[in-house]
């Protein structure tokens, strides 16, 4: 792993060995930039805090090794990641104004496919951890990932008939709790729909009826108009005197007609001459019939007149037009059938909210009988390695409850209150000596004993739910003598099955280490890719007698030191 320009870290290189590597350093030398390094590249907040001073940007690059038919290794192909020799290269930047960027395997990645993949490749714990082992849901969560399948399979079944049974009870809730608005709805589109029904609209009609309208208010003036133009046409029977356009347009055409052989031109204008008698004599006759036919009947206009206004009142509440009534009117049947069913739907959303919860209950239950067979398993195997922990006589044991809710599912015959976690309370306790009353680990376990608990419960993760690599930030907080040395003897226990790192201040922890990486900064307080050195032989000596004692020189450190290291040899 690569960190430049993070915190005190101006550019150095970090390099963990397969088995047990201890990060060691004085104190504000910049260990824990390591935790925080890999916790970025496993898709952790980008704080602008964390650049440098007069830095541009954070870089932090690391280089993870994974089988190529890992699960991992498939996911992040899929994200367009390609693998470097059976290495995926992951790097994090972050600008001193706050951006981010995430990088897999040469493929620019959301930040959240680096949290995705960061379960399966590291399990990050620090005195943060330590805290959340505290709280009731993380205590329950670390007994179900122990359980493995025999919790995840109910809890499957448990979690897709829990989503069903609360959007069917916020459906129903919704119905009811509107009954009344939509009873009002109803009754208004109801009402609407009568009155659309008890005038029939049809489409179009109250552009006809204007239409009939405006003939029949202006009847007699139109009747006269017509007369007066057919007699202008074709004269007036009761004026044979007079000179109408049919008969001079005749007169016109027989003087063409008498001399059209003598000239193609005139006879062309002859014939439309013709033509034009011909369109005067349809015009006349069609003025003719208009008048007959105009009906000034005032009773008719007054018919139509009260429909109109019958369509008016419609057009005024539903719609700008008679179409548009009827296209309400559809809708509006629509959405009333909707409403009239409600009451189906609500009975029908009660039977299936009561199996529902029915279901919920047995699947609760098988949840809850799982986890019982697993707290005993998990709480022996916890207790025991407290026991490598210089915690010989203390006893974990998991308490399993559930609290009392008219309005919950029904587990060990008692109705109880319910989440997407199941109907359990799961909480760690521990009895720290012989006589002692189990207590909650937030309340009788101190910081040193709270370190242990954790690493115990970490340990016999190891051996159900691995994962490749687990770095502590000094988890050995509260620690000392015997226990340092149960604490650095088990972390090599676990590093025989998976990667470990551990930032560490206490020196029997260190020795215990497949190597030992120590930060140290220059003079001008940065640490540079020198600053971070593998410790070997007499250097490695001297890192431990200063960890002992202050004093890198002092004999008695280094004998110290030296039988540390001894001790850790002989046993790993």
């Amino acid at each position: 792993m690569r960190i430049r320009s993070l915190g005190v870290i101006d550019d150095a290189v970090v390099e963990l060995s397969p088995g047990f590597t201890a990060v060691t350093g004085e104190t504000g030398a910049g260990k824990t930039m390591v935790v925080t390094s890999l916790g970025l590249l496993l898709g952790g907040r980008a704080d602008p805090a964390l650049v440098r001073i007069g830095a541009k940007s954070a870089v932090v690059e690391g280089r993870v090794t994974v089988p190529a038919d890992a699960s991992v290794a498939v996911r992040a192909e899929e994200a367009g990641a390609e693998l470097d020799d059976g290495a995926l290269l992951i790097s994090r930047t972050i600008s001193a104004e706050g951006r981010s960027r995430a990088h897999l395997g040469g493929r620019s990645v959301p930040v959240g496919m680096l949290t995705e993949l960061a379960d399966e490749l590291v399990a990050v714990h620090g005195q943060t951890d330590q805290q959340g082992l505290l709280k009731a849901a993380r205590q329950r969560q670390a007994l179900d990932r122990y359980a493995g399948d025999a919790v995840a399979g109910p809890h499957a079944k448990y979690v897709a008939a829990y989503r069903r049974l609360k959007a069917v009870s916020a459906e129903l809730a919704e119905l009811t709790t509107r009954a009344r608005e939509r009873a009002q709805e109803a009754d208004l589109l109801r009402f609407g729909l009568n009155e659309v029904a008890a005038v029939e609209p049809r489409a179009g009609e109250d552009v006809e009826l204007a239409a009939e309208a405006e003939r029949l208010g202006h009847a007699e003036a139109l009747a006269s108009a017509a007369s007066v133009a057919r007699a202008a046409l074709a004269g007036n029977p009761e004026d044979p005197e007079g000179v109408d356009a049919t008969t001079l347009v005749a007169g016109a055409g027989r003087a063409l007609d008498a001399v059209r052989a003598h000239d193609p031109a005139l006879a062309a204008l002859a014939d439309r001459m013709g033509e034009i008698s011909i369109l005067l004599g349809d015009v006349a006759g069609e003025l003719a019939g208009y008048a007959d036919d105009l009906d000034a009947d005032p009773l008719r206009l007054a018919a139509v007149e009260e429909r109109r206004a019958a369509l008016g009142a419609l057009t005024r509440k539903y719609g700008e037009d008679v179409n548009a009534v009827l296209a309400w009117a559809e809708e509006g049947a629509g959405r009333l059938t909707e409403l009239e069913g409600d009451d189906d739907r609500i009975g029908e959303l009660t039977a299936e909210r009561d199996a529902l919860r029915a279901e919920l209950s047995g699947l609760a239950q098988a949840l809850t009988d799982a986890r019982t067979a697993a707290a005993a398993r998990f709480a022996e195997a916890v207790t025991a390695e407290l026991g490598h922990l210089a915690m010989p006589h203390a006893r974990v044991t998991i308490a399993i409850r559930q609290t009392d809710d008219p309005e919950g599912v029904e587990v060990n015959g008692r109705t109880v209150a319910y989440t997407s976690s199941g109907a359990d309370e799961v909480e760690l306790l521990l009895a720290p000596h012989p006589g002692a009353q189990p207590r909650p680990i937030a309340k009788g376990a101190s910081g040193g004993e709270l370190s242990r608990v954790m690493l115990a419960v970490e340990v016999v993760f190891a051996g159900t739910d691995p994962v490749p690599t687990y770095l502590f930030d000094e988890v050995d907080a509260g620690v000392g003598g015997k226990a340092a040395v149960e604490i650095g003897r088990r972390l090599a226990k676990l590093a025989k099955t998976a990667q470990v790192v551990v930032v560490t201040h206490l020196p029997q922890v260190a020795a215990f280490a497949d190597r030992q990486l120590l930060v140290e900064k220059t003079n001008d307080g940065s640490v540079t890719r020198s600053g971070v050195t593998v410790l070997e032989g007499e250097d490695r000596v001297r890192e431990l007698s200063r960890m002992l004692a202050g004093q890198e020189d002092s004999e008695t450190a280094r004998a110290h030191a030296e039988e540390l290291l001894a001790t850790a040899r002989a046993e790993v």
